[in-house]
């Protein structure tokens, strides 16, 4: 069950109990098994409703599921049994002894026949141990002191005991805020509409219709009640915090396993293991003073584990309130409902490897990548798109005379040799091979097929079962573990060995290496079960912790790297998948619905925050990360392994899945089908150089400059903006085109057919010549050419929940309650012919600017001026942010040099002949690249700032680069491209080779370009042309979509003036929305209208073309004289 529908359980239960609905609202908590309420089970208690006190436990645990379940039902059916004993109801007490009481003997056989002789004596009390006893009364309330203890203490009730903190009413408030929402979107909308059912959208009626009062007070919802809800519950808190000595994520682990934060608590599992039973017949009254926390091992078999904990996954699709909730099938039987649609359950491709596969691993980047590891030791390069094998390399030692002996004598004596893993470096330039002898490769990949040897390393003594990455201290390194007990890290680049870990007493199964809070570790699993962390100090293990299965287990953390899973399989073939509390180094929940005997070991993977999978009994076996009930399993058609090796894509939309007779089949979602659909279309069109442009212009680079592409999702922006999209689902491909239909340009002339909004203008400019939103998505800033910045913000409102920008409400040009602006220091001439800009941080903060004089920096909440510094001459030009530093500044300076500062001047890099125009970092690449007025192009290292490569952009024919023009870059998502800006082109580079990889030329009689953007998901390109048109292209192939013309958003008064677009910005969040800032100082936000929600409809690919550089019409043309524009 998905976060958000754990969260709507919450609020129909506090409806219900505001309603007064008391036996629906214990009826959901007990069927959720999300709140246990321990006001409701003491008056059940209290009461001696024993059937409902043991009915509403079984939401939550089973008798056998640990040592605390047990005795929490021991002791409420032993206090039954006493009842009845102590009325004389001998009858009923032979009842409970039989039914409830005799599934305890099989724990302890002499406690039973002990309860048993009680039947015997005329009066209880003669056992001296029950002795004390009194009434009734008296002995329900010591029992339920002691119920209570325990419950708090179950491992199962934790973040179950405390109800959310709510505003009263608030599905009521939903409610009420969709209704609003609904009659906004009304085509007539009435002052006082007409809602009367909540089963339909609402619409308001013709206008002559019966009136009915407001959504908000609207008789059908009825008014608020009283504050009611739950009872306060912190006192039942499942566990008080405590401060941690170790300030690292590990405290939990690294705490003694004999620490706990219970000592009232019994010690024994219902008290029946010790050879007297006198502490199970009488409520113990003096608790001991420590409490035997249960094992790992004792707690992870768990069967009745329910959904706990909220994820902070909100990435969710519209329909975020379904009907069935996943996870509620009978215990035993398979799922009553169809999987959900976003998991990979089509078989779209069947690849055959030759050799069984073992080891499967999607590019981090490429997503239709897949990289394959035999057991004879082949690694294959799949391009699952076109089903092409781009690679296929047999083991080979690279140079057998730098091999130990161990190894030679062991290839002599057992020559074949299996990979067990495969592992794609985080920025997919590097992957490595571990095999089952000794050994590990490192490749570096280049693109295609250009694979080359980097490292070969004689890693371990006997088999290497595990390789990954990571990068600590910034320095990207190998870890390897191995049959010789020990977990190693190499340095990426050399091979030098950087640390050893010592302490397991099996061989090393697997490694996961994580970070927290700037702290990295790893973890480690061996073939005796035992779990180990480390730090990169060589200080010795920080854990020692039992898995699940106790054999062969790996690890795995969430995408987002908030939540820790581990999957295991024992000996005997029992498996297990756990998720973990880091924070106590205990198991949170178990998920069920393994076979009984898993053939072989069973592996497993997690993708969109939201799924695991796992490979068991010849299917896939998924399950919702917040429900331990199998949500679903797929066989693919049937044909896989008893156990199928799987691995997720990086988006989750394809599945690689082993199969039987050497074969993979990959799965594919409705995204992964269109991906590989795209690559289908296009894998005849690679794409191919821009007209006039050479492979290369440099023979300069370095190992750290490969074809890799980004594993952060982030936009450099041509203002000079950086920020990190965490909000923007990357989306791949464009939308599949029934190529039956003529495809025909989308043209807005219209004001009706977009959504379009002028600002209010407090204070009117001449022009605009910067423009950006925030980072929040809730303003917009623009700087004038009078060196005056303006802010607009976004209100929030009923109109409004967000709070976000949008062309359907105006916002509020904003300035503090003292008045003052944000102006630049201007130049000494004229600031109109200055050259403005500006850059923000990241937390909109404050934002750094110049307009020809020095650089000021402001604070975007009181305008404040915080300092200015480096006075022209040279001026500043261009502002970038380094997108993970913001201490880190790039400076672009009229005499064509680059400075870069770091609290101080550390760099000036000189590469360009005229003024800096652009400038964009790739945090992936660690490269920046830089555009000038002279259209050249170069990349700089950051590591030394070293120029890497520089091109000449190819400018048409006639005309000379010694005009000056503003040349402008921007990066791509993928960190690996960015966009080129010119007046007379535009165009999509590659960064490591400069080469051109798509291009857009104006044409000569056609208006030329004034500014260009990516969408913040890169899928599209808004253009704003000197005739005041804006055009949207596909970014892929950058083919025109749709064209905006002037009459669309201008007055009929300016449609023949020269005002134009000078500046055009894209929401940080929002793909279809984008602003302009005009050359009259009016600023512009655009949305498609809301029936079609995008802009076009993407063009069909060019099949056959002979260049990747697109056609080019007139800006002004017709869509039916130009089609391809």
């Amino acid at each position: 069950m998905s976060s958000l529908s754990r969260e709507l359980v919450f609020l129909i239960l506090q409806f219900l109990d505001e309603e007064k609905f008391k036996e629906t609202v214990h009826k959901l908590e007990q069927e959720s098994g999300f709140f246990f309420n321990m006001k409701y089970f003491e008056d059940e208690v209290h009461n001696g409703n024993w059937d409902e006190v043991e009915k509403y436990l079984s939401g939550f645990t089973k008798v056998d599921d640990n040592r605390y379940s047990m005795k929490i039902f021991f002791e409420i059916r032993k206090q039954k049994y006493l009842e009845a004993l102590d009325k004389h109801d001998r009858p009923k007490a032979v009842d409970i002894l039989v039914k409830d009481l005799k599934v305890f003997s099989t724990f302890n056989e002499e406690l039973f026949k002990e309860i048993t002789q009680l039947l015997t004596l005329e009066n209880f009390r003669e056992n001296e141990q029950l002795s004390k006893y009194g009434d009734t009364k008296s002995a329900r309330s010591i029992m339920l002191v002691e119920l209570k203890k325990l419950i708090e203490a179950n491992p199962l009730f934790r973040d179950k005991l405390q109800f959310p903190t709510l505003r009263n009413s608030r599905l009521r408030t939903l409610i009420n805020q969709s209704l609003n929402w609904q009659h906004q979107l009304c085509k007539n909308p009435r002052p006082n509409p007409d809602i009367k059912t909540l089963f339909v959208d609402h619409s308001c009626g013709p206008p002559n219709g019966a009136r009915a009062p407001s959504p908000v007070n609207n008789p059908l919802l009825g008014g608020i009640p009283k504050a009611g809800g739950f009872p306060p519950l912190g006192a039942h808190g499942p566990f008080q915090p405590t401060a941690s000595p170790v300030p690292t994520p590990l405290a939990g682990w690294m705490s003694s396993p004999s620490s706990v934060p219970h000592p009232a608590v019994s010690a024994g599992a219902i008290a029946l293991g010790g050879p007297s039973i006198s502490a199970a017949l009488k409520h113990p009254r003096t608790p001991p003073t420590a409490l035997d926390y249960p094992s790992a091992e004792s707690e992870h078999v768990s069967k009745r584990t329910r959904p706990m904990g909220i994820s902070d996954e909100v990435s969710l699709g519209m329909n975020m309130l379904p009907m069935s909730f996943p996870g509620q099938q009978a215990h035993g039987h398979s799922p009553a409902f169809k999987a959900p649609d976003d998991l990979p359950k089509t078989v779209a491709r069947t690849l055959t490897q030759g050799s069984s596969p073992m080891s499967m691993d999607f590019h981090p980047i490429k997503q239709t990548l897949l990289l394959v590891g035999t057991n004879v030791g082949d690694i294959g390069l799949w391009e699952v798109g076109s089903r092409e094998r781009l690679v296929q390399k047999t083991f080979k030692v690279w140079d057998i005379s730098k091999c130990s002996m161990p190894l030679q004598a062991a290839l002599v004596k057992e020559p074949v040799v299996s990979v067990n893993r495969v592992i794609w470096s985080p920025d997919g330039s590097l992957f490595g091979v571990a095999y089952s002898r000794h050994i590990v490769q490192l490749y570096s990949y280049h693109g295609g097929e250009d694979m080359r040897q980097h490292l070969e390393i004689d890693a371990h003594v006997g088999g290497v079962n595990d390789i990954s990455f990571s990068t600590p201290n910034k320095q990207l390194c190998v870890i390897t573990c191995g049959d010789d007990k020990t977990i190693k890290v190499w340095d990426a680049a050399t091979g030098v060995k950087r640390h050893t870990f010592e302490g397991h007493e099996a061989p090393v199964y697997s490694v996961c290496p994580h970070y927290k809070e700037n702290i990295q570790f790893i973890f480690s699993t061996a073939l005796d079960g035992k779990i180990k962390a480390w730090l990169y100090d060589n200080m010795g293990s920080r854990v020692d912790y039992d898995a699940p299965g106790r054999w062969c287990t790996t690890m795995a953390y969430s995408a987002d790297g908030t939540r820790l899973f581990s999957c295991g399989t024992s000996k005997d073939g029992e498996s297990y998948i756990v998720e973990w509390n880091e924070s106590e180094g205990a198991v949170k929940r178990t998920y069920q619905g393994f076979h009984k005997r898993s053939l072989g070991v069973v592996q497993f993977d997690t993708t969109k925050n939201r799924y695991l999978a796992a490979g068991d009994d010849f299917s896939i076996k998924f399950w919702d990360m917040d429900s331990v009930q199998l949500l679903t399993a797929i066989d693919g058609d049937g044909g896989l392994q008893a156990s199928p090796r799987i691995r997720f894509n990086k988006e989750g939309s394809l599945l690689a899945v082993s199969g039987n007779e050497n074969v993979i089949k990959v799965m594919a979602n409705s995204d992964g089908l269109r991906l590989l659909h795209t690559f289908e279309n296009i894998s005849s069109e690679s794409s191919k150089p821009c007209s006039g442009s050479s492979s290369s212009s440099s023979a300069a680079t370095s190992a750290g400059l490969t074809d890799r592409p980004a594993n952060v999702v982030s936009i450099q922006g041509m203002n000079g903006d950086s920020r990190n999209m965490v909000d923007v689902k990357p989306v791949i491909t464009e939308e599949p085109n029934d190529k039956s239909k003529i495809w025909k340009l989308t043209e807005v002339s219209e004001p009706s057919q977009c959504r379009s909004l002028r600002l209010p203008e407090n204070l009117r400019v001449a022009k605009i010549s910067r423009l950006i939103f925030t980072n929040s998505g809730n303003a917009i800033l623009a700087l004038a050419s009078n060196a005056v910045h303006l802010l607009w913000k976004w209100q929030r409102n009923d109109r409004n929940a967000t709070g976000k920008a949008t062309a359907s409400l105006p916002p509020q040009q904003w300035q503090p309650a003292s008045g003052i602006l944000m102006t630049n220091d201007a130049a000494e001439n004229n600031p109109e012919e200055a050259v403005p800009c500006f850059a923000l941080s990241k937390n909109d903060s404050y934002v750094m600017s110049a307009s020809g004089g020095k650089i000021s920096l402001f604070n975007m909440m009181t305008f404040k001026t915080m300092a200015t510094f480096m006075p022209p001459p040279p001026a500043a030009t261009f502002l970038a942010f380094h997108p993970q530093d913001n201490n880190i500044i790039a400076i672009g300076m009229d005499d064509s040099t680059i400075q870069i500062y770091n609290v101080r001047l550390m760099s000036k890099l000189k590469g360009h002949s005229k003024r800096i125009t652009g400038l964009a970092f790739s945090n992936v690449l660690n490269v920046l690249v830089s555009s000038g007025a002279d259209a050249q192009l170069c990349v700089w290292n950051t590591d030394g700032w070293e120029k890497q490569r520089s091109k000449v952009l190819p400018l048409p024919q006639g005309r000379p680069n010694t005009a000056p023009s503003d040349t402008r870059v921007q990066f791509h998502q993928d960190q690996a491209h960015f966009l080129v800006v010119h007046e007379t082109q535009l165009a999509i580079y590659e960064t490591t080779k400069l080469d051109c990889m798509k291009q857009w030329p104006v044409r000569e009689s056609s208006a030329p370009i004034t500014h260009a953007t990516f969408s913040c998901d890169s899928q599209l390109v808004y253009a704003s042309f000197m005739d005041a048109t804006i055009c949207v292209f596909s970014s892929a192939n950058l083919r025109l979509r749709c064209r905006v013309n002037p009459s669309a958003y201008l007055p009929a008064s300016l449609s023949n003036s020269n005002v134009h677009p000078l500046v055009i910005a894209a929401h940080p969040q929002e793909p279809n929305m984008f602003a302009v800032g005009l050359s009259d100082g009016g600023v512009h936000i655009f949305e498609p209208v809301e029936s079609e929600g995008k802009w076009g409809v993407a063009p069909p690919a060019e099949n056959g073309s002979a260049s990747g550089a697109s056609a080019a019409p007139s800006v002004g043309a017709s869509a039916s004289d130009q089609p391809q524009r």
